[in-house]
């Protein structure tokens, strides 16, 4: 009884500290957020006219709404194509994240400079960087200096069209060869998600390895029966991550559908509704994808 009073205790202390490490971010949240977001939302159901110094909301209903899906000639689509590439590149983070953690949790010469170069994308991922990214003439001049010297042979090319010109599985290969074309892309956003994987990695005794050995387990039988469940947890919180952070993405075509309705065209209610529908369909998104992969984590103390 006194050793679960004693575990209770730890518990405790461990979840207020975790409430005073996220304390900022709540507060921020309620100063800054809130009203903002019933602004939004309230917005979605008017048509807004713009004065000198103001503006006025008049109330319209779901009038929005249906003008989104129904009159829209872009918003359908796009919100398909985007959650459908969300759903492929959130997973090929997730497993490229965890295989690499796998490699760089291993022991060999030059580990350190390895783990420094993967992580340097989140370290220098600013503001700055993403536009010398974005826009660098540099890089341009690179690659059309590459391309120009290859004279256009790839192999890549050459199997694709092997692949795709049999006529089995068109869709998966195109999609297979869409990820390796942007594998930099991955490898960009899988800074943090190899991070968490790795701190896991860590954490896992030795011994349970030494253990498995000895029993005769293979390294592959002891990824799926000791790695596996003992990080099964972290697989969740990064994939909340990634569709989060790649949901919010400055190429994503659905925010660049709602920048140009609200800028350009100056109609804040039907921005406003359009954004309501993508947070939603994201927050749906997550539920039930966190839903299906909590079915399979397993928790330990």
């Amino acid at each position: 009884m006194k050793k679960r009073r004693k575990y209770v205790g730890l518990q405790r202390r461990k979840a207020k500290a975790g409430y005073l490490f996220i304390m900022p971010f709540i507060i921020g949240f309620l100063v800054f957020m809130v009203k903002p977001l019933f602004q939004s939302l309230y917005m979605s159901f008017c048509t807004v006219e713009l004065g000198a110094a103001n503006f006025n909301p008049i109330w319209e209903g779901l009038t929005n709404y249906k003008d989104a899906f129904l009159v829209d000639p872009e918003f359908n689509r796009l919100l398909v194509e985007e959650i459908t590439r969300m759903m492929v590149y959130s997973l090929a983070i997730i497993v490229f994240s965890f295989f690499m953690a796998l490699i760089l949790n291993q022991e060999f010469h030059g580990r350190a400079l390895v783990r420094a170069i993967f992580f340097l994308p989140v370290i220098l991922s600013s503001g700055v960087i993403i536009g010398l990214e974005s826009n660098n003439q540099l890089m341009a001049n690179l690659a059309n200096t590459i391309e120009q010297t290859t004279e256009g042979v790839s192999i890549t090319a050459a199997l694709k069209t092997i692949l795709t010109t049999s006529g089995v599985g068109v869709r998966a290969f195109e999609t297979i060869f869409d990820l390796i074309d942007h594998i930099y892309d991955v490898a960009i956003a899988s800074g943090i998600q190899i991070i968490i994987f790795l701190s896991g990695l860590q954490t896992i005794p030795k011994s349970m390895y030494e253990a498995a050995d000895i029993e005769g387990c293979t390294k592959w039988e002891s990824l799926w029966k000791i790695t596996f469940p003992m990080i099964s947890s972290l697989f969740l919180v990064n994939w909340i991550y990634t569709v989060v952070d790649f949901s919010m993405r400055s190429d994503n075509a659905v925010i660049e559908k709602i920048q140009k309705v609200m800028i350009e065209q100056l109609r804040y209610g039907p921005a406003s509704a359009m954004s309501w529908v993508y947070f939603l369909l994201i927050l749906a998104f997550i539920g039930i994808t966190s839903l299906v992969i909590s079915r399979g984590v397993y928790y330990y103390d």
